[in-house]
């Protein structure tokens, strides 16, 4: 099973941007779907960003036009491009792997430690 390791993460400004990386112990080709999640203090984890293994890109409402997802199959690795951050993007962010359904995903991976981001106002 692909083990997924997240980094990136850190303390932003409001405004400021940050690049998260999630790296795949093994190859992603072939996965349907990877995502970007994110969990704050208090709240239920949720989907940030998707992409599927054909290139297709869902994102919350809460961060459209300010977040993109992408992959690199051949350097095992999904991006998340995170601009014009707010202080509620704070949260703990993860990635796993997948299913692409409808907007969202059926999980197979497990849970990383994620990374955590702070954005200050």
């Amino acid at each position: 099973q692909v083990q997924l390791v997240e980094s990136g993460g850190g303390l932003v400004q409001a405004g400021g941007s940050l690049r998260l990386s999630c790296a795949a112990s093994g190859s992603i080709s072939s996965i349907n779907a990877m995502g970007w999640y994110r969990q704050a203090p208090g709240k239920q984890r949720e989907l940030v960003a998707r992409i599927t293994k054909g290139g297709s890109t869902n994102y919350a409402d809460s961060v459209k036009g300010r977040f993109t997802i992408s992959r690199d199959n051949a350097e095992n690795t999904v991006y998340l491009q995170m601009n014009s951050l707010k202080p509620e993007d704070t949260a703990v962010y993860y990635c796993n792997w997948g299913r692409a359904s409808a907007q969202a995903m059926f999980i197979f991976g497990s849970w990383g430690q994620g990374t955590q981001v702070t954005v200050s106002s």
